[in-house]
């Protein structure tokens, strides 16, 4: 007990000395204490005016992207009626200008000769690609015309193509698929053409609007092939920019209905001729 008491005693003034020779700063204790104080919230009162909100991380650091307008310009309402037994198809631009009847039996829609006459199996083939593909063109995706021998599936700009790109849009692949499982069961030989305004391209991947129409044709066509059982063999492609325009392109209006993708079956077949000879003086 006394050896515990003195070893007792010998570290109580051991203290009692570090203490007395210690300074002590009042002014730097109170300021640690109270930032322990408030960083652990102890004894700390809020007034709070208003709801806590969170900080959104994913606002701070990155950017919202940037809208993209809908493929369809305009979402109409369309009624139909349920009692029709077919569509009510327009042969193409030659009937609407001339206005002449089916009755008539001038399909083409001129007196002259050298248009060539709608044939009547290629006016019922029209219609019946029509009914398949109603709801396409009640979104006004595309427009079908019987032309002579004919059939014209125009696909246009703003329900498949971005402005000014060769991209195909995704939700428009089932359309094109659907397009080439029926025209794969009809004879005749198929033509993809690409077609564009006046406007010359600013895009940096097409050189010219011939380089961007043969691209858009290319994107149709790779679409076409991945049909079962198509026949690539009968599919030509070219793109032929704004040389065979639909419209005078003097208007906005008009330029979009000039910008499109025609896939044509052609249902004649050409006749060939032997060589012409040349005969010498």
């Amino acid at each position: 007990m006394a050896t515990f008491a003195d070893l007792a005693t010998i570290l109580m003034s051991f203290f009692v000395l570090l203490l007395a020779f210690a300074e002590m700063d009042v002014l730097k204790f109170k300021q640690i204490a109270g930032s322990m104080k408030f960083a652990f919230g102890v004894q700390n009162q809020l007034e709070v005016s208003e709801i806590p909100k969170g900080t959104s991380v994913i606002a701070l650091e990155f950017r919202p992207g940037q809208p993209q307008p809908t493929p369809i310009d305009v979402i109409m309402q369309h009624t139909t009626d349920s009692t029709l037994a077919e569509l009510d198809f327009q042969p193409g631009e030659s009937d609407r200008a001339a206005g002449q009847s089916r009755e008539s039996g001038n399909l083409s829609g001129s007196d002259d000769p050298d248009i060539p006459q709608t044939d009547p199996q290629t006016m019922a083939l029209a219609r019946e690609l029509a009914e398949q593909l109603s709801s396409s063109i009640e979104q006004d995706a595309i427009e079908i015309e019987a032309l002579g021998q004919q059939v014209i599936i125009r696909i246009k700009e703003n329900a498949s193509f971005p402005a000014g790109s060769a991209f195909l849009q995704p939700q428009f692949w089932p359309v094109v698929r659907k397009i080439g499982s029926l025209v794969n069961d009809l004879p005749g030989e198929i033509l993809v053409s690409g077609h564009t305004d006046d406007i010359r391209t600013s895009n940096e991947l097409f050189r010219s609007n011939w380089e961007l129409s043969a691209q858009r044709a290319l994107a149709v066509a790779d679409q076409l092939l991945r049909v079962e059982g198509f026949d690539d063999g009968r599919m030509a492609v070219i793109g032929l920019a704004d040389s065979r325009p639909l419209e005078p392109n003097d208007s906005a209006e008009n330029r979009r209905r000039n910008r499109r993708v025609e896939i044509t079956i052609s249902q004649g077949k050409p006749k060939f001729t032997s060589p012409l000879e040349l005969n010498a003086p």
